[in-house]
This record gives structure tokens, C-alpha cells and sequence, in this order.
């Protein structure tokens, strides 16, 4: 009777776990595509605006800072308020900002700037909260999975996303764009319970995050690829022509794919082994181009070396290797220094425009250089996934191979 009770028990606890995984799945998964939705509305009011290079520089980073110091700012105001709650006004703050498009007639410069700036707070105010709050419901055994199924549905939709904006005009778009935000609203009925308490919270400082080793070898690894994938970007574009719009289309298919084998993977052989293979394969699509530049093999190549990479470091930092350094109840502070130059991409970019007169092969020999350079720091940074989890699961493979090639020399014997 007590076995039974105790199995009937373990079932009852995976099926919460189970439940309260995809309600936040489902909450990350609608902000992650809600900042896409978000980003491809500002690039095509830009566009159609004919914005000269000044206006997209000063409204992309208006954009990019707005999220930033909304995330520090949301990291604060978070530890006054139960997560769930603070969630939840953010997600209707959210829903309602993206109904200001249809509030405007015809849209100036001005009003891109001012939709920028709302979206940008709209979206960094909870986003700390919400990754903090997707690495406390999963266990560091099982989070590179996770965040790779996460990070793959969220890449695999988003261009029907793009393609859904596309065929209306701004004000409907607007109304969809807010419909979807609200949907976010679903974990008020199917909430999770919340597992980091206020006083656990308050404890976290920025200080305390620059003050870990781990944290800092891994960061700087992070920046340099996201200068350096950047830098690249508008030299690439200008580089392959026509060709790059591929690139465009079938890379984020191939990383999102990646994505979700990395995760897999991660939670077996560890983080530190994958992310190492991230840079060593991008160094390498960079290498093939620069030493071919004008063979059509090598764009294929790097297209297709260069997604693989990408979904490996994006999963990797994103969304992994934060919340294995950091602990329930301070990862805010984790995950806002550590996206910072993910959402400083766009400014890059533009910065990098005058490299475009710069021959490519000069450039992508330096970003070779650069990635072996960022390669550095991780040598000296610690495995994040316990070295207990890998030895497990190696005895485990171990035990069931063992167990396999017991039951063929028994197979045997019986035959003999």
C-alpha cells in the first residue's frame, strides 16, 4: 500500500511539473514572439517612412536602451511584488502599448520614435522576471531540453508571424499584435506556483553578478560573438547580394533545429563543451569564406556552419547558462547584464555600416581572429552543469549497456 501511495505520489508531482513547464513555456514563448512582432513593425514603419541612416540610428537605439533600463528597472521594482503579480501587469502594460500604432493617423518619424521607446519599455520591464522565472521551473539536469524546445518553437513561428503582419495594414496589425500579448494572460487560470519568495529576492545586487568569475568568462565570450556577429552583418549583406535574403530565410530554420539537438545534448555532455563547439564552428564558417570568397560552396557552407553555431550560442546563453550560475531568487540581475548585448545588436549594426567599404575577406579574417580570441576565457570558465548530473547520466548508459550485453549472452546460453 505505501509503495503504491508513494508512485500514485510521484505521478501526481510529474504532471505538475509537466503543467507548470508548459504554462511557462507558453508565457515565454508569447514574449519571445511578441518582441519579434514588435521589431518587425519598427523596421517596416521605418522602411516605409524612408528613413535616412541618422533617424534609424537614433530610433534603434533609443529602442535598444529603453529595453535595457527598463530591465534594470523591472529587476527593481520586481522585489516589491509577488513575480506572478509583477508578470501579470507587465503583460497587460504590454497589451495595451501595442494598440498606440492604431491610435496614430499617419506616422512621422516622431511617432516611431515615441512607439520605440514603449515597446522598448513595454518589453525589457518583465523580461528579467520572465527568464528568472522559466530557469526556477526547471531543473538544471533537464533546462538545456527545455530551453531548446522553447527557443525552436519560438524560431520555427516567427516568420509566420512576419508573414501574418505582412498582408494587413498597421492598424490591424496593431490589434493582433495586442490580441496576442493578452493571450499571455492564460497562466492567471493555470499559474505555476511561484518559488522564490520576496526576501530571497531583495537579496540580489548587480555588484554580486560582476563579482562571479563564472559568470564574467562566460559574459565576455557572449559580447564578443554578438560584436562580432554584428560587425559581420551589414558586410555579409552587402557581400552576397542576393544571396543573403537565404540566409535570411533558411538560417533561422537550421539554428532553430540546432537549438533544440544543443539542449538535448547539453544536458548530457555540458554546457561549456557545446558553447566551445559554437565558437570553433563559426570560426570555421568564417575561415571557409574568407579563403574562398567567390565559390558558391563555401556561401552554402557558411550559411549552414554559421545557423548551426548560432543556435548553439543563442540557446546556450539566452536562456541556459544564466540561470545554471545564478540561484532562485537572484537571477533577475543575471539575466539582465547578460542579454544586454543581445538587445545592443541593432545599434551595432548600424555602427558597422562604413565597414561595408572595407574588402569583406579583411573583415572576416579579423572575425575569425576575434572568435578564437573569445574562445580564451572559456578555457578558464567552469563546467555550469554539475559534474554529479554528467557522471549519472554516464553511469546510467553505462548500466543499461552493461544490462544489454547481459541479456544476449543469456540469449545465447539458451540457443546453446
Amino acid at each position: 500500500m505505501k509503495r503504491t501511495k508513494g508512485i500514485e505520489e510521484n505521478l501526481e508531482e510529474t504532471r505538475i511539473v509537466r503543467k507548470d513547464f508548459l504554462v511557462i513555456l507558453f508565457l515565454l514563448f508569447n514574449a519571445l514572439s511578441w518582441f519579434y512582432m514588435m521589431h518587425v513593425i519598427v523596421n517596416t514603419v521605418l522602411s516605409d517612412l524612408n528613413a535616412t541612416y541618422e533617424q534609424n540610428f537614433i530610433i534603434w537605439a533609443v529602442y535598444s536602451m529603453a529595453i535595457i533600463g527598463s530591465s534594470v528597472a523591472g529587476s527593481i521594482l520586481s522585489k516589491e511584488l509577488p513575480r506572478l503579480n509583477f508578470i501579470y501587469v507587465w503583460m497587460i502594460l504590454g497589451a495595451v502599448v501595442s494598440l498606440m500604432p492604431a491610435a496614430f493617423g499617419i506616422l512621422t518619424v516622431t511617432h516611431v520614435l515615441l512607439l520605440a521607446i514603449l515597446f522598448g519599455i513595454s518589453f525589457g520591464l518583465g523580461m528579467p522576471s520572465c527568464l528568472a522565472y522559466f530557469s526556477d521551473h526547471t531543473r538544471v539536469e533537464n533546462r538545456g531540453r527545455r530551453s531548446g524546445v522553447t527557443l525552436a518553437i519560438t524560431n520555427l513561428t516567427a516568420p509566420l508571424f512576419a508573414v501574418a503582419l505582412s498582408i494587413s495594414n498597421l492598424q490591424v496589425n496593431s490589434i493582433i499584435f495586442a490580441a496576442w500579448r493578452a493571450t499571455g494572460l492564460i497562466i492567471f487560470f493555470l499559474k505555476p506556483e511561484e518559488q522564490s519568495n520576496l526576501e530571497n529576492r531583495r537579496n540580489g545586487s548587480f555588484i554580486s553578478v560582476l563579482h562571479n568569475r563564472s559568470f564574467v568568462l562566460y559574459f565576455i565570450a557572449w559580447l564578443m560573438f554578438c560584436l562580432v556577429d554584428s560587425f559581420e552583418w551589414p558586410v555579409l549583406r552587402s557581400f552576397f547580394g542576393e544571396f543573403h535574403y537565404s540566409i535570411f530565410i533558411l538560417g533561422p530554420l537550421i539554428a532553430s533545429f540546432s537549438a533544440l539537438i544543443t539542449g538535448v545534448l547539453s544536458d548530457h555532455v555540458g554546457r561549456k563543451r557545446m558553447v566551445l563547439y559554437g565558437f570553433v564552428a563559426l570560426g570555421i564558417a568564417y575561415a571557409v569564406i574568407s579563403l574562398f570568397p567567390h565559390v558558391s560552396f563555401s556561401w552554402y557552407s557558411y550559411l549552414v556552419i554559421d545557423s548551426i553555431a548560432t543556435g548553439i550560442l543563442w540557446v546556450s546563453f539566452i536562456l541556459i547558462i544564466w540561470g545554471d550560475l545564478s540561484q532562485p531568487g537572484t537571477r533577475e540581475e543575471y539575466y539582465v547584464i547578460g542579454e544586454t548585448p543581445y538587445f545592443l545588436s541593432d545599434i551595432i549594426q548600424l555602427l558597422s555600416a562604413p565597414l561595408v567599404l572595407i574588402p569583406a575577406s579583411s573583415t572576416f579574417s579579423l572575425a575569425s581572429l576575434f572568435l578564437f580570441l573569445a574562445v580564451l576565457p572559456l578555457l578558464y570558465a567552469p563546467e555550469t552543469l554539475p559534474e554529479k548530473k554528467i557522471e549519472l547520466r554516464r553511469l546510467r548508459k553505462y548500466v543499461e549497456a552493461a544490462r544489454k550485453v547481459k541479456e544476449k549472452h543469456k540469449e545465447k546460453d539458451a540457443k546453446g
